[in-house]
């Protein structure tokens, strides 16, 4: 059996005066804070890079404490957002 959400009185008086935007606001903060907690199957990809800036990024990354292909993953997320 699927247990039952209730909600008070005044939480849903609060949804009901939310506009459009604060909805949907809401809704994609809920998205990435469950999104943040799943773990996706990952996928090997190819991609040509320079060989300098291949090993700046590599170097910069080392010297920041952060494995390099974490950076980019985490750039990637960023750059969606």
């Amino acid at each position: 059996m699927r247990p039952i959400q209730l909600f008070s009185r005044e939480y849903l008086g609060h949804c009901r005066s939310m506009s459009a935007k604060q909805i949907i606001h809401f809704l994609e903060d809920f998205r990435k804070l469950h999104q943040e907690n799943t773990r996706h199957k990952s996928r090997l990809i190819s991609i040509k890079v320079a060989e300098p800036l291949l090993q700046s990024f590599k170097t910069k990354a080392r010297l920041a404490g952060i494995l390099y292909q974490t950076q980019i993953k985490y750039l990637m997320r960023e750059w969606l957002d």
